[in-house]
């Protein structure tokens, strides 16, 4: 567990997706300890120098990650479990002479933290899990991502099935759950069935589906989740909500957020991307 002894609140970072020159940009106008929400890689133009900078952070004590379906990815590509896709920028990563040691911390990242009253993760959270089930669970795929079988569990992970939870699940499907929900959320039902087949804005939400953060009686409803990964969505605060992919890699801005305990007071940066990138 990292202990940060810093004045300041925390601030979140939206997804970087490796704009390396906007992360730069916001990184010099923010304060530490910065909380990255995830998918510190991919389809922008310097992965590597963005999971450089964010390493070193977080071993300087100034920041922490969660992981986010790109970070997966990665680990995934490098292990030939994933093939590369024409999109991903990950070859700088994959050539690199610190190529393992950079791999080796990544699956070392927790899928979700909590603390002062913020949980953070990449992507949602089923309406059923408390803020303690959460951290259980992504404790348990931490487990196996950074055990000494983290290749064999890279292989079970992918997959839609099963697309609900239930306390009885085991093995690679109960891990699939929390990964999906973790780091792939959107719509759900209010059931908690996850639907994985829309990316869209809440309007276009699937038939019999709410953005998973609408779902009546969510049992995170009482703390402040901060999640990224959404960039229809964009930013969003709310005081037991702050919504930060505002889409940076297609053109947008990357976002930072002053996690203040009086939501109101809740500071914004914010760095355009003038490059598209993808």
């Amino acid at each position: 567990m990292r202990h940060f002894f810093h004045p300041a609140p925390p601030t979140a970072i939206g997804d970087v997706q490796g704009c390396y020159a906007e992360l730069q940009a916001l990184l010099a106008q923010a304060t530490p300890p910065f909380w990255f929400c995830g998918d510190l890689v991919n389809r922008g133009p310097d992965s590597l120098a963005c999971l450089r900078t964010v390493k070193h952070l977080c071993e300087q004590g100034q920041a922490l990650t969660v992981l986010g379906n790109h970070d997966l990815h990665l680990l995934a590509v490098s292990q030939g479990i994933r093939p590369l896709h024409a999109s991903d920028t990950l070859s700088d990563i994959l050539q690199a002479p610190d190529r393992n040691d950079l791999l080796d911390w990544l699956r070392q990242q927790p899928l979700a933290h909590f603390s002062q009253g913020h949980l953070l993760v990449h992507a949602g959270v089923l309406p059923a899990w408390s803020v303690e089930q959460t951290l259980s669970l992504a404790r348990e795929v931490q487990a196996q991502l950074s055990g000494t079988h983290w290749v064999d569990f890279l292989r079970t992970m992918y997959g839609n099935q099963p697309d609900y939870w239930d306390d009885s699940l085991q093995g690679a499907d109960r891990w699939r759950v929390v990964v999906n929900a973790l780091t792939r959320l959107r719509f759900c039902t209010t059931a908690g069935g996850m639907d994985f087949t829309a990316k869209e804005a809440p309007a276009e939400a699937p038939a019999g589906c709410l953005p998973w953060f609408e779902v009546p009686n969510r049992r995170t409803g009482n703390v402040t989740v901060v999640f990224g990964h959404w960039s229809a969505l964009g930013l969003v605060l709310r005081p037991n909500l702050v919504a930060l992919d505002t889409g940076c890699v297609w053109g947008g801005q990357l976002t930072a957020v002053s996690l203040n305990a009086d939501w109101s007071q809740r500071g914004v940066l914010q760095v355009r991307n003038h490059t598209q990138s993808g």
